[in-house]
């Protein structure tokens, strides 16, 4: 009895946080460079006290991200660039460089180039400022190009885009949903990384696999909810016997 309300009940907290997982991914179909979740279940025998252990215990965890690529779509906007096979951009937050896929970018009223989320896109030297009526071209290694709105044939080399390619070992999804080193380190430059200009990579989530991934998980919380509630049954009906022997 014991064992089986132990298993049940972290067999039925884990799914749940499964669910959370899967639903998460749902969540982020639409989203430009997205990388799916990946989780597993495993079994964790309790320790502690003495004597042999008598529960083991279901955990769902994360065992990272999966970084298979999305699908290149043209959307013939000059401020959105896609990664063209391997590699990352790099963009600046509270707690220092960070990598992402999305390379929809805007430019802010101070002349800085942003993603859509609002973090800056660092360059090789530091972020790039875009100077007023100015129309920017990203080349496919990374070059950022701008021309006078006034004067066209007037162009202007502004900075080149810090393109990185760690290793896929090194680098882990953090809750913000943007990737960093393992070590916390700053990932170098990487001529190798190649970029297509006017368009954005979509969301790897496969929505059809997710769904099932959904209704799996919620059929699985019912079955342990229901192991629960044999337990309760059987207690009680334990309960009776003994108070009538």
């Amino acid at each position: 009895m014991d064992r089986l309300i132990y298993t049940a009940m972290s067999g039925a907290k884990h799914t749940m946080e499964r669910q959370a997982a899967v639903a998460h991914n749902l969540a982020n179909v639409a989203t430009p460079g997205f990388r799916a979740d990946l989780i597993a279940a495993r079994a964790v025998p309790a320790i502690g006290g003495t004597g042999l252990p008598t529960r083991a215990y279901a955990v769902e965890q994360g065992t990272g991200s999966d970084l298979t690529p999305g699908i290149l779509q043209a959307t013939g906007r000059d401020l959105d660039v896609a990664v063209n096979g391997d590699g990352w951009l790099t963009v600046q937050t509270a707690t220092g460089e960070a990598y992402t896929r999305n390379g929809s970018f805007e430019i802010d009223a101070n002349g800085l180039l942003k993603t859509r989320n609002g973090e800056v896109v660092l360059g090789e030297n530091g972020p790039l400022t875009i100077p007023e009526n100015t129309r920017v071209t990203i080349s496919k290694d990374g070059t950022v190009t701008g021309t006078s709105l006034s004067n066209p044939t007037q162009s202007v080399q502004i900075g080149r885009l810090k393109l990185v390619n760690p290793a896929a070992n090194e680098v882990e999804k953090g809750y913000d949903g943007l990737f960093r080193l393992r070590s916390g380190d700053a990932a170098p430059a990487s001529a190798d990384v190649k970029l297509a200009n006017g368009m954005l990579e979509t969301s790897n989530v496969n929505s059809v696999d997710q769904l099932v991934n959904m209704v799996s998980a919620q059929r699985q919380y019912d079955f342990q909810v229901r192991l629960l509630q044999t337990a309760d049954q059987n207690a009680r009906s334990a309960a009776q016997l003994i108070a009538f022997s």
